[in-house]
């Protein structure tokens, strides 16, 4: 919340106003949204008897995108021509806290301390995010004016900080981004083979705070050493008199390790967290911030090869069962399409027992089924399943001697089980 609990603004002149605050009820909230109260108080301290025609209170909001000379004082008159700017109004309340009975023009207010609550409603319809940038800004304040006779206007302000929330749980928000590019290292005739790029993040929208489990897989078939990195944009774009202003700016970024020629390298999950950043300004018509996660290979000599994810930073962090649009089999087949980039192959499996194992041998350790008890006239347990353990031996060691000799397999032949 901008400026100080209580923040009030010395007036001097007269001599009868000692000062004029504004406090919120809430100094504690850090923001508002659409059809949320704001309430609090406006505070006058008189050493006088003081004359004042009326005390209104005024709640304003406003995008402004501007640039060009006009900001400069000595600024000519053509080069004043050349400024651009542009304005859209958010919010605009107007309350009178005091003023005189119909008929009369002034109010006497006696001296000592006064208090005078005030409380409106923001509209129901969106309100776009605070934000202040290089050419332009979001901004929303609440300022107490105090009219008196003969003397000017005397104002106290406090800045209202919006937020207009972005949940990453609705389904657009929660799509995986995958992309893949490949690069030709060299020129004309020289090229020295490809480098390869592909980047995946599991979904699009993130909280501040947040950690980005970052997939890639690079291959590079050059004969250069390359090294892998990510990193998130901020793009600020201002639009007025139908010209553009961008700014770009990095705002976090990790590195990977250095590939060598003919070798290639994983990210299973590397993680870049998010640091403490101004939420996507999407409903905005002159001032955009947009997101994006770009994964990018250095390659020296030459151009680097970068994809760019769309990111959107939203206020509604990500609650762990994705949305009641979309079903649990496609993120469960989307959790998995990773898991073959570190699993093993399955290894094969043993030999069954039954294929080394005689069927003499194994009429010898296994005793015959149990009869099931007689159960007439008396109150019997239910069946359950006996499960014989360890009934088996290991399989034979090896022996160059035949455990079976002919004159055996003469009288009793031996048949496996398959």
């Amino acid at each position: 919340m901008g400026g100080e609990a209580g923040c009030a603004a010395a007036v001097g002149g007269e001599g009868r106003v000692k000062s004029l605050g504004l406090v919120f009820e809430d100094e504690r909230k850090g923001c508002y949204s659409s059809g949320e109260t704001v309430a609090g108080h406006v505070l006058l301290e008189a050493t006088e008897p003081v004359a004042l025609r009326a005390l209104r209170l005024e709640a304003q909001g406003r995008a402004t995108a501007a640039w060009g000379p006009s900001t400069c004082p000595r600024a000519s008159a053509s080069a004043a021509a050349l400024a651009v700017s542009s304005e859209v109004e958010y919010l605009n309340v107007r309350l009178s806290l005091r003023e005189p009975p119909a008929g009369e023009g002034i109010i006497l207010l006696q001296p000592g301390k006064h208090e005078f609550p005030f409380r409106f409603q923001l509209p129901s319809e969106p309100l776009v995010t605070s934000f202040t940038g290089k050419y332009g800004s979001i901004q929303y304040c609440v300022r107490a004016v105090l009219e008196r006779p003969k003397v000017p206007d005397q104002s106290v302000k406090r800045d209202l900080q919006v937020v207009s929330h972005v949940d990453v749980n609705t389904p657009a928000l929660l799509t995986p981004v995958l992309k893949t590019q490949e690069k030709m290292v060299g020129c004309w005739f020289f090229t020295s083979g490809p480098v390869s790029l592909s980047a995946k993040i599991e979904r699009k929208g993130y909280c501040n705070g947040e950690a980005i489990p970052i997939y890639a897989e690079i291959e590079n078939c050059s004969s250069r050493l390359i090294v892998p990195k990510a990193a998130i944009f901020q793009t600020q774009t201002y639009l007025a008199s139908g010209k553009t202003k961008t700014i770009r700016h990095m705002v976090a970024n990790v590195r990977g390790n250095h590939i060598a020629s003919g070798s290639t390298d994983t990210w299973n999950g590397k993680t870049l967290k998010i640091p403490p950043v101004t939420p996507s300004i999407l409903d905005c018509c002159i001032i955009r911030v947009d997101y994006s996660l770009a994964v990018y290979i250095h390659i020296p000599g030459a151009k680097k090869l970068m994809l760019e994810l769309p990111l959107v930073i939203g206020t509604i962090p990500y609650n762990g069962f994705g949305s009641r649009n979309s079903s649990v089999a496609s993120q469960f087949s989307m959790d998995m399409s990773w898991l073959t980039l570190t699993l093993p192959e399955q290894p094969e499996a043993p030999p069954n027992y039954a294929d080394v194992v005689s069927e003499e041998e194994f009429s010898r350790h296994i005793p015959p089924y149990p009869q099931p008890p007689n159960c007439e006239g008396e109150v019997c347990c239910p069946m359950f399943a006996c499960i014989q353990e360890f009934r088996f031996q290991p399989p034979p060691l090896y022996s160059e001697v035949d455990p079976h000799p002919n004159d055996v397999e003469e009288t009793q032949p031996v048949s496996f089980i398959l």
